[in-house]
């Protein structure tokens, strides 16, 4: 994890020392998310949100990296035994670091993986931080578009590689079939 937070500092600095090249921005936007694999069943998709900044590096004419830093809520519903639903509400403090092509001049196209820090985890009011991992790794895959030089519009979708329980993973049988994170988000964002 040190490793990660620390490449994403490096880069976040040669952005620093790109100035010229280099733009930076908020954004922020809805979360549709749910959790997927294992034995996770009669889930639905909770709505969140998600807020932040980020930097967008020119690297060459058309290709960029955009490292972000977003605090995001995420989760989902899950079928009780009574016909009710109840929420588990994942908040992360999520740090993405995109590799983004321009197709043409207004519409990009981005991947890249994705660092999460659990801040919060509840299912129907409690706590249950205890049980989750504090660490999510995730990887993105995203469009978007440029209205104005300045403000754009983006749909990314997020499907995430490391378990979220914290329960002991006996073999790769068990961490491939075991329940992960899965958000699809519509942003807004705004270039100074």
């Amino acid at each position: 994890m040190k490793k990660i937070i620390l490449s994403a500092i490096a880069v976040m600095a040669f952005a620093y020392t790109n100035a010229q090249s280099t733009r930076f921005g908020v954004k922020g936007g809805l979360n549709l998310s749910t959790v997927v694999g294992g034995d996770v069943e009669d889930t639905k998709s909770l709505v969140g949100f998600h807020v932040g900044g980020f930097a967008e590096i020119k690297v060459v004419e058309k290709f960029f990296i955009q490292p972000e830093l977003l605090y995001s809520a995420q989760g989902t519903k899950f079928d009780g035994p009574f016909g009710e639903d109840f929420d588990t509400k994942l908040n992360y403090l999520n740090i993405p670091v995109l590799a983004k092509y321009y197709i043409v001049e207004k519409f990009s196209v981005e991947a890249g993986p994705q660092l999460g820090i659990l801040l919060s985890a509840k299912a129907d009011g409690e706590d249950i931080k205890d049980y989750t991992r504090s660490v999510d790794f995730g990887f993105n895959i995203g469009a978007g578009y440029n209205f104005t030089d300045n403000l754009s519009i983006g749909l990314r979708y997020t499907i995430g590689l490391s378990p979220i329980s914290d329960k002991d993973i006996d073999n790769e049988d068990d961490y491939y079939d075991s329940a992960k994170n899965s958000n699809l988000a519509l942003s807004l964002a705004y270039k100074f």
